[in-house]
């Protein structure tokens, strides 16, 4: 490996080998630390087969906080924090997901094309203080209360105090971005911690999955369990209760309705504020075939999309836009709802994620016996309310002290996200503004991506430089009015703006469609 000697932020000269081996040396009391010099150029993120090399760096991974769990496993805090040898003097906290318990490679991707480390971000990720993807943590009490913010606390304190050996000086700012559960992260520590980071994105946040939008996915998985034709063994098998032509029905309805209400027919509702879809429109009037859907379909899916009830009517969760995205083969709704599975043994991500979180960490206590299928939406909601109280981020809209430290707060939700309703987004914004009057645009505002699944994917212009817009909200006073988003898998080459809500990207009527330049916010 080849020694890469540059000045650092501070002037000072860095070699990239002997100072990254060095710091390992410099661990914090109760903390041991292994470092890695990485040459520029050489490698890519892990997993990564296509897309930039990284720059030079040192990458750190450490441990804190080591113990037995009440359940007699071992824990600990893991984190990896990666330290760019062009340091632009910024930290950048990466947000996890799932259940955690694995470390991510501290790369920045979310809302950074090209990596925020790349842009010259010091960038630390952590597995929430568990060492397993799966919920099995819930059962350690401890465990619990490091997943929902102790850990976190713990990582954003060390990773700048660490930032601050390594260069001989403190980040001059620091932002965090996560997406679901990320995005919850992101918000805890508005809420929590709010002196923490200058700015930060959360991205379909999970506000309040753990008493709301996993009872959504039990409410989803039985209506279309419901509806879902037999196998061979006589038992329905879920991910054929909708096929992929039933789904493409439903997304060119939506797209006859509600596409040209922003002016352009592009494949896109922009304008949802707009769309007012039937989906009755799509039942058959005879035999079911590929022209339309049976009623026991249309009716599943008007369950769903009106949201979870009580025996008595109430909402449990919110309800869903109609965006034409859920029927897009290259967006997740499928894999979330329905699954792929042949079979009665169902692998849709609402059965053996949601569940598992369900059943190891929502409910207080813990139990494996708990089904997605039989959840009770009268009695078991009750079971979820003692680790809602520690976890969930929906209430709090004065944010009144991260308001008052100056802090930036961003909003990034797709449309056609299917676990954490873009609806709930709006609402949670709607109530923050209600709350905080006109200033709120002066600390936080929403960007709705149109056809995008969650976090990333479909049929949409999802790749999005938030992370640029942010640094220039919070360094030049540079409001955001929209956010600058391209195409991937299914529109390369397109260019949108995403508008701040309640604003939508109107097409100008003059000019090549494909081009941002040719939009403008309404």
């Amino acid at each position: 490996m080849s020694v890469a000697t540059l000045l650092t932020a501070s002037g000072a000269a860095w070699s990239q080998t002997s100072d990254c081996a060095a710091f390992a040396a410099m661990a914090l009391p109760g903390m041991t630390l292994k470092t890695e010099a990485v040459a520029g150029d050489s490698t890519r993120p892990p997993g990564m087969s296509t897309g930039p090399m990284l720059v030079a760096h040192c990458k750190v991974n450490g441990k804190m906080a080591e113990r037995m769990g009440q359940d007699g496993k071992p824990y600990h805090i893991g984190f990896e924090l990666r330290l760019p040898a062009a340091w632009n003097g910024r930290f950048l906290y990466q947000g996890g997901g799932g259940n955690d318990g694995v470390v991510r490679p501290a790369v920045g991707p979310q809302a950074a094309p090209g990596y925020a480390l790349n842009r010259g971000f010091a960038v630390v990720t952590t597995d929430a203080g568990h060492q397993t993807p799966t919920a099995d943590f819930g059962f350690d009490p401890i465990a619990r209360t490091d997943n929902a913010y102790n850990a976190h606390d713990k990582v954003a304190v060390a990773a700048k105090e660490l930032i601050r050996r390594f260069y001989s000086k403190p980040a001059d700012k620091s932002y965090f971005i996560g997406c679901s559960g990320g995005g919850r992260q992101a918000m805890m520590f508005t809420q929590r911690f709010p002196s923490y980071f200058d700015g930060v994105i959360a991205m379909a946040p999970a506000m309040r999955v753990s008493k709301g939008a996993t009872i959504a996915a039990a409410w989803d998985t039985q209506a279309l369990q419901a509806i879902a034709p037999k196998g061979a063994d006589g038992q329905p098998v879920l991910s054929q209760a909708l096929s992929d032509s039933d789904l493409n029905l439903v997304r060119e309805g939506i797209l006859n309705r509600c596409d040209a209400m922003d002016g352009v027919t592009d494949g896109l509702v922009s304008n949802p504020a707009a769309c007012q879809f039937d989906v009755t429109t799509l039942q058959c009037k005879g035999a079911k075939d590929d022209s339309c859907l049976a009623p026991a379909q249309v009716g599943a899916l008007k369950k769903m999309f009106t949201g979870a009830k009580n025996s008595a009517g109430q909402p449990l969760y919110f309800s869903w836009p109609w965006d034409a995205g859920v029927g897009h083969p290259k967006n997740d709704w499928r894999m979330w709802k329905l699954g792929n599975s042949p079979n009665a043994k169902a692998n849709s991500r609402h059965v053996f994620l949601m569940e598992d979180a369900l059943q190891g960490y929502f409910v207080t206590p813990p139990d494996r016996s708990l089904s997605i299928y039989k959840f009770d939406f009268d009695r078991d909601p009750q079971r979820m309310d003692a680790h809602a109280w520690i976890f969930n981020t929906a209430d709090d809209v004065k944010l009144t002290a991260y308001q008052a430290r100056g802090g930036k707060l961003m909003f990034i939700h797709g449309m056609a996200d299917p676990i954490f309703s873009a609806d709930e987004m709006v609402d949670y914004y709607q109530r923050l503004t209600a709350q905080n009057g006109p200033k709120t645009n002066e600390f936080a505002r929403l960007f709705l991506v149109p056809g995008m699944g969650h976090c990333a994917g479909g049929a949409a212009t999802d790749s999005i430089d938030g992370l640029g817009s942010l640094v220039d909200w919070v360094e030049k006073g540079q409001a955001p009015q929209s956010v600058p988003a391209s195409g991937t898998a299914v529109y390369p080459g397109r260019t949108r703006p995403l508008c701040a809500y309640p604003q939508y990207a109107h097409y100008k009527g003059a000019g090549n469609p494909e081009d941002a330049s040719n939009f403008s916010c309404r």
